[in-house]
Formats: C-alpha cells, structure tokens, sequence
C-alpha cells in the first residue's frame, strides 16, 4: 500500500489523510503501529455525503462520530490496521498531540491550524497501519507567512486572548449578536487565511456549534 493509493480510496469516502507520521513510544501509538494517518473530511462531498446517512436522522446522539466509526472501521479492518476515534475513552488518544507531527501547528489563538482547513480543522479518525509507508513533505507552520494575523481581532468578546474563556463564549453565543457564529461558524475560525479555499458550508458549521453549545 502507498501514501497516494490510500488517499485515492479514503477520498471515495469523502475523507481524507490529514496528517501522517511515524511514531515513536513517545507518541502513545497503537503497538505496532508503524504509521499513523490522520482523517479528516474531503471537500467537496463530505456534507452531503454525511446528510444522506441514516446517522444524520435518525435522531439519535451522536450522529457524525456514529458515521465516521461505520465507515472507517471497516476501511482499516480490510487493510490489517486499527482505527481510533476521538470520542473513545477515557482514556482518549492524544490527538492533539498527533496533529502536531505534520501539517498542523498551534495557532496564535490556541487552536490547531491546519495547511489545507485553517481553523476549521478536524479530525474524524487515525488509522494506525502495521507498516512503515512513504510520506510526502510537509511545509511549514502555515502562521508564519501570515502577517495579519486576523485571528488575533476576529473575536467579539476577545474570548480567547489568552487561554479559551469557555464561559464568555458561550454567553456571547446565546445573545442576538451570537447568532452569526452560530449560523456561520465561528467568526476566528473563519478570518483564518489558511482556510479560505476549504469549503465548509455554513449549514456544516451550524450543525458543529449547536453540538457546541446546544
């Protein structure tokens, strides 16, 4: 199996690798593990992929992470690996810290940026392969060519100036003005340059937010 041959099939998914690296012990990776690949969702499609599910209405909690487990399980089961989830635990795979091996870097507002999804990164899996594949280059941290820094003002209520004022957040976000970010998405993770070319629909944002804050 190649890097390009999995990305080729996870993308017939509307997911795709995010990230990948070769861990080390440090890392908490599986045993065994000789690469581990980050997943992410693959736009366009991802949505309405996603909104044609039965997960999407069937009522029930949880539905995206419910998706994402039906689909990619058996995707890495047929390729001898194992696939992790963000929702399982505790305890729960460091996830942040796997993000942290490639192609995405701690933003100047705390949250994960990402080369491709800016601010709107996420991860719906790591598959952790028993082999050790060839992987391609990654680039540098994408804040650093970024002289703006629009993230830094973006926030109405200045709730993350330092560490993430949860409780102010939130607040905000039940008040009339709120509304554009519940609509639309978090207006910091939207100033991000970064993401600009990925398509995340406001209808997806919405669906995140009022998981968020329900």
């Amino acid at each position: 199996m190649s890097y390009t041959e999995l990305q080729s099939s996870l993308q017939e998914q509307h997911l795709d690798i995010f990230g990948a690296f070769h861990p080390t012990p440090q890392d908490q990776a599986p045993e065994g593990c000789k690469t581990l690949l980050l997943i992410g969702p693959y736009k366009p499609g991802f949505w309405g992929t996603f909104k044609a599910s039965p997960e999407f209405s069937d009522g029930l909690p949880d539905p995206l992470d419910r998706w994402s487990k039906r689909i990619i399980t058996p995707w890495a089961t047929a390729r001898n690996s194992t696939a992790l989830f963000p929702s399982n635990g505790p305890p729960y795979a460091p996830f942040l810290d796997w993000a942290q091996s490639g192609r995405a870097w701690v933003s100047p507002v705390g949250m994960l940026v990402h080369d491709l999804a800016g601010l709107f990164i996420s991860y719906r899996a790591a598959i952790a392969l028993p082999v050790k594949i060839t992987l391609p280059h990654t680039g540098p941290n994408t804040c650093d060519s970024c002289d703006a820094r629009p993230c830094l003002a973006a926030c109405p209520v200045d709730a993350l100036s330092d560490t993430y004022d949860v409780s102010t957040c939130e607040a905000y976000l039940n008040t009339p003005n709120g509304r554009d970010c519940m609509e639309t998405g978090c207006l910091v993770r939207r100033t991000c340059p970064a993401g600009h070319n990925y398509a995340r629909l406001p209808e997806q944002s919405a669906f995140h937010m009022a998981a968020f804050n329900p």
